[in-house]
């Protein structure tokens, strides 16, 4: 993944172009390997470059051999080697997994991002035409913001980041997932229609486990094409070690069947469509944990690393490094969210430390919960109808909550995350499952997200490996703020109580309309965000995630205050 921004029709485009190289270099971190821009007409595009495939002929934007359209993007096309098979008639420049777009525009216009797999967020400009076409992945999985300006209301801004518009542009929007955007309409157009998208539609297809697990198995397999070393990231969780382990499995198998695949630097890394990988980095899983000491979530991911064969690093932080930390989360984070702001420090510090060891790619759980309602309050349910309103309801607002956290957390250090829960396919099965087989139900040994728990289980298939422990495989869900320790959430309230009179507390800036904070920890949060971006339609693109209300559940998000959580807290 890389950091993009692009400038479309702006008059003065040659005198803009410094400015347009600083607004970039904002979110060099994404991209710290190369930099580059190009400008045609009165538009430019800049990318900074975070080298994972293609890395000796890889550089953006780029420009197809006439010249007539130029392509910046940021993500990982995993069906990239199917698409240059379908487009073999065009004369291709590079071993870029993104380069496939160009001549997919030609054939498809703006139902490209229909054909494409993988996470995603592009500006192509077609020079003749004077038009830029925008997308971004169907769940939001990469960022991107779009913004315009007052004075010069032709114009279109596109970035990765909020911070790199908000000094040009006075309206700025969080840019939709599974939409493009086409300059010749100035309009956004839904690409991204699966059935399941329609909340008032409630599925009835009943739950095949194998093809549940087949699946998932799948996804993490086309998100292992790298040609640099990866890892996962390893809470001890359920959806964090099901992916450590099926990750663990595919890269041995990988290595095993590939050989010296890439010693003459000509093969292309991923998934073929015979199912096989190509990929590089290194011969054995490293997995990467952290937490306060003695926290959950690292005594859980020794286990798991033990069990799956991976190298486990393991790292712990204090309670005043988080806390020290914050300003620089909300920096890149670019939220007041409670919940993200949380559960974002430990993944920040996290991510910092897997830099330093060499490791450019990540794998990661985000998306189960949404899809499966694994959340603790999703007990309170009344309804399965009910259940699954609220499951698409959380899906489709990832790219706001966890998807930016995985995003911008990793990103802030140059660390790309991937999200094998967000694959299409895997979506497409998951959310078709009647919900009344995902309702989480004690009572009846049903906990929460039983459907994956039982789509790895091989207790009754003795000639299948474990995925992972039992211990492991049935244990409550942690979130991960919680389970990196309980002191951090607790730490961080107090901090909050410290930093905020009850007078301050009493009176919220009125510019805050609606949008008022409910405790002073939030309130904190909102004073630091605002301090970093002022302008008022930087807010505009925060939502805070909070449970429902109209449950009866609590309106902090710890797990903690879900009422079947082993150490439930009464609010």
């Amino acid at each position: 993944m890389c950091g993009i921004f692009a400038c479309y029709r702006r008059d003065d485009i040659e005198s803009f172009k410094p400015t347009a190289l600083q607004l970039s270099k904002r979110i060099r971190h994404r991209g710290p390997d190369w930099s580059g821009n190009v400008i045609k007409n009165d538009t430019i595009l800049v990318h900074e470059r975070l080298a994972i495939v293609g890395l000796d002929s890889g550089a953006q934007p780029i420009s197809s051999p006439d010249g007539n359209y130029v392509l910046c993007v940021n993500g990982e096309i995993y069906n990239h080697i199917h698409l240059r098979e379908e487009c073999s008639d065009y004369d291709f420049t590079s071993l870029s997994d993104c380069e496939p777009i160009i001549p997919l525009y030609l054939k498809y216009d703006i139902q490209t991002p229909q054909h494409l797999d993988g996470m995603f967020a592009w500006c192509l400009y077609d020079v003749q035409r004077d038009r830029i076409v925008a997308a971004r992945d169907p769940i939001g999985v990469t960022t991107l913001y779009m913004g315009k300006s007052s004075t010069s209301p032709r114009t279109r801004y596109f970035a990765s980041e909020l911070k790199c518009l908000v000094d040009e542009c006075d309206e700025i929007t969080a840019f939709p997932p599974g939409h493009v955007y086409d300059s010749d309409t100035d309009q956004l157009t839904r690409y991204f229609t699966p059935d399941w998208i329609d909340e008032t539609r409630i599925p009835s297809e009943p739950v095949d486990y194998k093809t549940v697990r087949a699946s998932l198995e799948k996804a993490v397999r086309k998100r292992l094409m790298a040609e640099v070393p990866y890892g996962v990231l390893l809470s001890g969780g359920l959806d964090s070690s099901l992916i450590a382990s099926i990750a663990a499995r595919e890269t041995e198998r990988a290595n095993r069947e590939a050989g010296d695949v890439y010693a003459d630097g000509k093969h292309l890394a991923g998934m073929d469509d015979h199912g096989h990988l190509h990929t590089g980095g290194w011969s054995r899983l490293h997995s990467f944990a952290i937490g306060l000491p003695n926290a959950p979530d690292l005594q859980a991911a020794r286990k798991v690393a033990k069990f799956i064969g991976s190298i486990h690093h393991e790292h712990t932080f204090t309670l005043q490094e988080g806390l020290d930390a914050l300003d620089d989360v909300i920096h890149h984070l670019e939220t007041y969210d409670v919940t993200t702001i949380r559960a974002s420090t430990p993944m920040f510090l996290l991510s910092r430390k897997i830099k330093a060891q060499g490791v450019k790619m990540v794998l990661s759980g985000e998306g189960s919960d949404e899809i499966f309602g694994g959340y603790l309050y999703f007990a309170q349910a009344p309804s399965p109808a009910e259940f699954h309103t609220e499951t698409v309801k959380r899906v489709k607002n990832l790219h706001l909550a966890d998807c930016l956290r995985a995003n911008k957390s990793t990103m802030a250090w140059g660390l790309e995350a991937r999200v094998p829960f967000l694959d299409r396919e895997f979506l497409q099965l998951c959310m078709n499952i009647d919900p009344a087989e995902k309702m989480i139900s004690p009572e009846k040994g049903r906990i929460e997200k039983y459907i994956l728990r039982k789509a790895f289980d091989t207790s009754d298939e003795p000639d299948v490996e474990p995925y992972l422990p039992e211990e492991i495989l049935w244990r409550q869900k942690e979130q991960f703020s919680d389970g990196v320790g309980y002191s951090w959430i607790d730490g961080l309230k107090d901090a909050a109580e410290r930093a905020i009179s009850d007078e301050q507390f009493a009176n919220p800036n009125p510019a805050w309309g609606d949008d008022i904070p409910t405790t002073k920890e939030a309130y904190w949060y909102r004073l630091k965000f605002d301090a970093m971006f002022p302008q008022p339609t930087a807010a505009s693109t925060v939502m805070r995630w909070v449970p429902k209300a109209d449950w009866g559940c609590a309106e902090d998000p710890s797990g903690r205050y879900a009422k079947i959580h082993d150490q439930h807290i009464s609010s």
